[in-house]
């Protein structure tokens, strides 16, 4: 009788005691895990951290860019993103197929190289600095003033400006202002919008030059096809002041992996600062290969 009455209490001990274990994998077990410090500083009447959904990879908007177009994706506070951009100076339709190939795509010919970095001063603002290697320096900074949030705000909007320099700086400054705006498509992808005006677009003298100011209309598209591989497109035609006849267009396919975002391009010129891309491309008729990698700090 003793030996059951103890083989009973030690069951009974076991099947209540099982949800103390048992429940470590739990959802709830697992989520008071995972903030101790929140837990902590409720009982002490503080006020739990927020978490910064700025920090989320948006996978309709991975990168703060399409191809050149800004986009309105939200830089965290006191993080930062570096992105390299190529551009390969033969046309892929010069010459014949052979001689193409002879040059592997373009790729034995040089490029215009860029090199950008960007930082977030505050939430939804950051500023940031390019160089390309035709010593272009470009000084630029977006605010986000419409927050695009999946399943919930289909709409985002940020006004940006920049200014950049030849020489490295020290001749013929060009100054743009505009805004980028971008609306989802479901889970498909996101579209795009930036009107902007660029000042001294025109490289002419200012003796021979009718305009020297340009309006433009930026139009652009990130499509998923895969959980994490995108098509991308974008136009940019003038809408008013100086027009040398060859609006700036790009094409491309991208893939995210995890911070990184590798994006193989095809565009009708080499510009990719806001200065360059008023002056438009080389030729309707011409295209070249490219690539853009950025890889975000946070």
């Amino acid at each position: 009788m003793t030996m059951r009455r103890g083989v009973l209490v030690l069951v009974t001990s076991l099947a209540v005691g099982a949800p103390a274990w048992a429940s470590d994998d739990t959802p709830a077990a697992k989520a008071q895990a995972a903030t101790p410090a929140s837990a902590a500083a409720a009982g002490q009447g503080q006020a739990a951290p927020e978490e910064d959904a700025d920090l989320d990879i948006d996978p309709l908007q991975p990168d703060f860019t399409l191809i050149t177009l800004p986009t309105t994706l939200r830089m965290p506070r006191m993080r930062s993103s570096f992105r390299v951009t190529h551009r390969f100076n033969r046309p892929l339709g010069q010459g014949d197929f052979g001689s193409l190939l002879e040059d592997f795509f373009g790729l034995d010919n040089g490029a215009v190289i860029g090199l950008e970095y960007r930082f977030g001063l505050m939430r939804g603002t950051y500023v940031g600095i390019r160089r390309t290697n035709n010593r272009t320096i470009e000084f630029q900074a977006e605010y986000n003033l419409l927050t695009q949030v999946r399943n919930r705000n289909s709409l985002g909007l940020s006004a940006f400006a920049s200014i950049d320099g030849t020489n490295n700086f020290r001749d013929s400054y060009t100054p743009a202002l505009g805004v980028a705006i971008s609306r989802t498509l479901g889970p498909a992808g996101t579209v795009y919008v930036d009107p902007m005006w660029v000042n001294n677009s025109n490289p002419l003298p200012s003796q021979l030059a009718d305009d020297n100011n340009t309006f433009l209309v930026g139009v652009g598209t990130r499509l998923r096809i895969r959980p994490s591989v995108y098509l991308v497109g974008e136009i940019i035609p003038r809408v008013a002041g100086f027009d040398p006849g060859v609006n700036h267009a790009s094409f491309g396919i991208e893939k995210l992996i995890g911070g990184h975002v590798f994006q193989l391009n095809f565009s009708n010129g080499f510009g990719t600062t806001n200065g360059q891309i008023a002056r438009g491309g080389t030729s309707n008729d011409d295209w070249y290969l490219g690539f853009n990698i950025s890889r975000k700090f946070y």
